[in-house]
């Protein structure tokens, strides 16, 4: 005799429907967290990078302050050296 493995239904068929229909609900569920995240990121990275001109135009504005005032030439230790 040959053993054959029993192919048991593990479910009925409209339990099957019924895990289809909420697995496409989760999908789009998914779908939308994931557009809601992408919006989120592409705004914080615009905030980033605008964030990072300003550091760049207030190292410029420092460096040219520091210029006109002679601080950016070599300096003399404090006196408490």
């Amino acid at each position: 005799m040959t053993d054959q493995p029993k192919t048991e239904q593990v479910w009925p068929p409209q339990s099957l429907a019924a895990r289809i229909d909420a697995l496409e609900v989760r999908i789009a569920y998914q779908d939308e967290t994931i557009e809601t995240l992408n919006k989120t990121i592409t705004e914080q990275w615009r905030k980033i990078d605008a964030l990072g001109r300003e550091v760049i135009n207030l190292r410029e504005r420092l460096d040219d302050a520091e210029m006109k005032s002679g601080a950016g030439t070599a300096q003399e230790p404090p006196p408490h050296y």
